[in-house]
């Protein structure tokens, strides 16, 4: 039985793509067999794994809008257990497309259960932005992890996607629930830093993840490779944070845990 986790937030620059292909990357490599769905018109996270967005024939696009199989249009990773279903740049027109057909919410979640059984996780990369793709992408989720920067206006914004989540949950997927908050760019060196860590715990407590995700020029410069930190560096500390993420993730959804590398492969809650 797969999961299906969604990595949303509409605002841009807070390490959601990076957080998508290093989570994705990170479950792989512990083996878990990964498809990592770029659910965003600008193709980052496609890109950012190593696919150059203008040769793609077929993506998560002709998926949704002309009922292309999602296994046709699937890529393999040169990381092992990790697939690809790629966006491109039409996916910006597919909102406008979706206004009128039926059941337009649940589009990709039409597409996912198609192939879904194939994998242990289903890690969704959304859009900057609360429109209908990323509607999609939580219709379609069984959880979705929030990415928050450590930087000033932290929390700005982060109350209108939460009631996003809520709204979703009411009407279209009440099984959706929240992974997690992820603090990202956290910089030990600023006070700053640690008051929004700080203030992050308070407001949400037990929802924030213990992994927080550190700036390192390794995680930064990782895409411009096309490959993940855990292939382009496994040794530095992006790398670290998002295998420890992996593992947290892995511990909350009641996976056994065997002197923290042997994780046995049991019992994914839905």
């Amino acid at each position: 039985m797969s999961k299906i986790i969604a990595l949303a937030n509409q605002k841009g620059g807070v390490g959601k793509t990076t957080s998508s292909i290093n989570l994705a990357a990170s479950l792989a490599v512990l083996e878990y067999k990964t498809l990592l769905v770029d659910a965003d018109p600008q193709a980052n996270a496609t890109s950012g794994i190593g696919f150059d967005p203008r040769t793609i024939k077929d993506s998560i696009y002709e998926c949704i809008i002309n009922d292309v199989e999602p296994a046709d249009a699937i890529q393999h990773t040169e990381t092992p257990n990790l697939d690809l279903l790629p966006a491109h740049i039409d996916l910006v027109g597919a909102e406008i497309e979706m206004i009128n057909l039926t059941n337009r919410e649940y589009k990709m979640k039409a597409v996912l259960e198609k192939i879904k059984d194939r994998y242990d996780f289903i890690i969704v990369d959304c859009s900057p932005s609360l429109g209908l793709i990323t509607i999609n992408a939580l219709t379609a989720a069984n959880s979705v992890i929030i990415p928050v920067q450590c930087e000033y206006f932290a929390l700005e914004g982060l109350g209108k996607l939460l009631n996003t989540i809520k709204i979703v949950q009411n009407r279209l997927n009440p099984a959706l629930d929240i992974e997690g908050i992820l603090l990202t760019m956290y910089d030990v060196r600023l006070r700053l830093s640690n008051q929004v860590v700080e203030e992050v715990r308070t407001h949400f407590e037990n929802l924030v993840f213990k992994t927080i995700i550190q700036r390192n020029t390794r995680l930064s410069e990782a895409p411009s490779f096309g490959m993940s930190v855990i292939m382009h560096d496994a040794t530095c500390k992006g790398a670290i944070n998002y295998l420890n993420l992996a593992r947290e993730i892995l511990r909350n959804n009641g996976l056994v845990n065997d002197e923290d590398t042997n994780l046995k492969k049991e019992g994914i809650k839905r």
